[in-house]
């Protein structure tokens, strides 16, 4: 396993980090669930993603138990806020100080943990004034609870915005988790400069697009039984921006680059975001340990420019880089 600075700080994260979205808590089983978070450990990973609103809370639960009883110091837990949780109050969702406040402790009662290296905005909140917000962050991390700030989603503006009350609050204020892939370069032409003036990274969800990027789903042929694209409580209205052939047929242009460079296609998709200097991590999930052992093989895998160039003229016309797309509810 590599390992990057987070942002413009001293934390060492895996290049590779482990998250329970859509898996822990729903979609997997306790035992299979655990056996993942095992493999991710035994693969070198330390750096692991989760939120309180997956799984309504009980991903993070999950997570808990997988790493009970490790050294602590050896691992780097992160989650987020911002999403309804418990019985839906009025004060259950968004950026206030009180849902903020009330969540951070509630998580690490449920992860197992007296602070979290990393607490990440989940979205903007456009409801609530920013100043609230990180002095909520500012006083989690005076406290104790937490190490490092984070968000996701959030537009170059926002960025910008939040990096200044950072600094006035005397906030560490390190990264940015934005959904990128080869596929999806929403970030790369406004978010990306923004983070890199702050001293921000990308901590970058969904690397292998639910799977599209592995190869997986054919042009003009059904969906396979049990993918993303077939259950609608475990994705398939995200992935479906994807699923259509044009996309589909340019993907399956990326399986002889992909062999020509020793790597599967899921590998060349991770390798590829790790090539930009300003993601500390990309994030992979897994609901079977093999995929965990497959995946971390991206690790450390330098791309020669050559083959970044086939990589974008296999995609042209089908990826997306509108930066209007990177925005919160």
């Amino acid at each position: 396993m590599e390992f990057r600075r987070l942002g413009r700080s001293g934390l060492n994260v895996s290049e590779i980090s482990y998250g329970n979205w859509l898996t822990h808590g729903s979609q997997v089983e306790e035992d299979q669930a655990q056996a993942c978070i095992k493999a991710a450990l035994d693969a070198g990973i330390t750096t692991f993603d989760t939120a309180d609103i997956y799984a309504n809370t009980l991903a993070e639960s999950v997570l808990g138990r997988g790493l009970a009883g490790l050294r602590r110091e050896s691992l780097e837990i992160f989650t987020k806020v911002y999403w309804p949780t418990g019985p839906g109050g009025p004060n259950d969702k968004g950026l206030g100080r009180k849902h903020i406040m009330e969540s951070a402790n509630a998580s690490l009662k449920r992860l197992g943990t007296d602070y979290l290296d990393l607490y990440q905005a989940h979205r903007f909140d456009r409801t609530v004034p920013l100043e609230e917000t990180f002095l909520a962050f500012a006083d989690l991390v005076r406290q104790g609870k937490v190490l490092y700030v984070g968000v996701s989603e959030w537009t170059a503006e926002q960025i910008t915005q939040g990096a200044a009350l950072a600094r006035e609050f005397k906030v560490p204020f390190v990264s940015n988790q934005p959904q990128y892939n080869a596929l999806w370069r929403v970030i790369e032409p406004q978010v990306v400069p923004a983070s890199e003036r702050e001293g921000i990274s990308q901590i970058v969800w969904s690397p292998i697009a639910q799977g599209v990027l592995t190869g997986k789903y054919k042009p003009g042929q059904p969906f396979p039984e049990g993918s993303r694209a077939t259950d609608e409580k475990g994705g398939a209205n995200m992935v479906k921006r994807f699923l259509n052939d044009d996309v589909l047929t340019r993907v399956q242009k990326l399986e002889p680059l992909a062999a020509e460079a020793g790597l599967s296609l899921a590998q060349l998709a991770i390798a590829w975001v790790l090539q930009n200097q300003n993601v500390a991590s990309a994030i992979i999930g897994a609901s079977r340990p093999e995929q965990v052992h497959e995946n971390v093989k991206a690790a450390g895998v330098k791309l020669e420019p050559e083959l970044m160039e086939a990589i974008d003229t296999a995609l042209e016309g089908v990826v997306e880089s509108d930066p209007t797309l990177t925005r919160s509810p």
